[in-house]
């Protein structure tokens, strides 16, 4: 499968200051695998795009194809910068990328993968900042929300990386550490020696959807000592792998008619769980995906009976926690 390996993140923002020499690592992006024996190769590919949808050649960004690794090719000066906020002396001029993702090497100007995420880099009319005067908060984590998205049943694997490039390479006589928080048994390992967060296991999401951590960051400057602490949250995405299930293990009810009933009356009842995902949209997907039938080889029957089919979200609530799933009522 080509199209196996995918991205944890939507997509990842930066600051990008003027002058910052050529080499400065400014964001590391990170792919899950779908089957054990993929590798993933990240590919720049496209323009960088302006503000107001304009596009310009991308002449200063480039990424490591193997580790996901972005960083300046080439140093954006006062006159990069004029030219990429179109003159117009704002403080700031966002610029997106996107970056592709494939499970072989990429070609020459290949693009086309449907796997890509988003890159938003803020450009800063301005040098960067002195360390001293970031705070601890500016330190640690960037303005993103440290918020994942893991497939269930996939491999483990890495999907972040705590330590912010840019701050590491920039901020040098600072020790910066982190942890990540958890409960036990949480299925999620933090490596202290690369700042790498991972998933450990499979997960499974009509067992548990969602994780709260929380990520703490310490930061020493001499004698002085600042922690910051941060929500880390996975949701865990659906697959469709669970087969329905009936409450009461029966598949199947007896309508008894009784003389001069009305028109509308319900005759039987029969109720279907699904712990997959929650009713989907358009909701005709959701009724094509279990169908109720009056068995019987009578016309008349069937003229003049029919099932009704509604179905809603409702919650489970395995090992204690949430999980979302729906109800068929026919």
């Amino acid at each position: 499968a080509a199209f196996g390996l995918y991205f944890p993140r939507k997509e990842y923002s930066e600051n990008v200051y003027i002058d910052q020499p050529a080499g400065t690592p400014l964001l590391r992006v990170h792919a899950l695998r779908d089957s054990h024996g993929e590798v993933a190769h990240f590919r720049l590919c496209q323009n960088l795009i302006v503000s107001r949808a304009r596009s310009h050649e991308n002449k200063w960004f480039e990424i490591r194809e193997k580790t996901g690794l972005l960083y300046l090719g080439k140093s954006l000066d006062r006159e990069d910068f004029n030219m990429l906020s179109e003159g117009n002396w704002m403080p700031l001029s966002k610029v997106m990328l996107y970056v592709f993702l494939s499970s072989h090497p990429f070609q020459e100007k290949e693009c086309d993968s449907a796997t890509r995420t988003t890159v938003l880099l803020s450009l800063i009319n301005a040098t960067a900042p002195a360390c001293s005067s970031l705070t601890a908060r500016q330190l640690c984590f960037t303005e993103m929300d440290l918020s994942f998205h893991i497939k269930e049943n996939k491999p483990p694997g890495t999907f972040h990386q705590l330590q912010l490039p840019s701050v590491h390479h920039l901020c040098q006589n600072l020790s910066i550490s982190y942890s990540l928080l958890a409960a036990e048994g949480i299925p999620f390992r933090y490596n202290e020696n690369t700042t790498g967060v991972s998933v450990t296991q499979r997960l499974d999401r009509e067992e548990r959807e969602r994780y709260e951590l929380i990520a703490k960051c310490t930061v020493r400057d001499g004698f002085r000592e600042m922690q910051v602490e941060v929500p880390f949250l996975v949701n865990v995405l659906d697959e469709d792998d669970s087969p329905p299930f009936l409450p009461n293990g029966t598949d199947t009810a007896d309508a008894v008619v009784e003389f001069n009933r009305k028109e509308g009356s319900v005759l039987a009842a029969l109720t279907v769980y699904d712990a997959d995902t929650t009713p989907i949209y358009p909701l005709e997907s959701s009724r094509k995906k279990y169908t109720g039938t009056i068995i019987t080889d009578e016309p008349w029957i069937s003229e003049t009976f029919r099932v009704e089919h509604i179905f809603d979200e409702i919650h489970f609530s395995p090992n204690g926690s949430q999980v979302r799933g729906t109800r068929h009522e026919y």
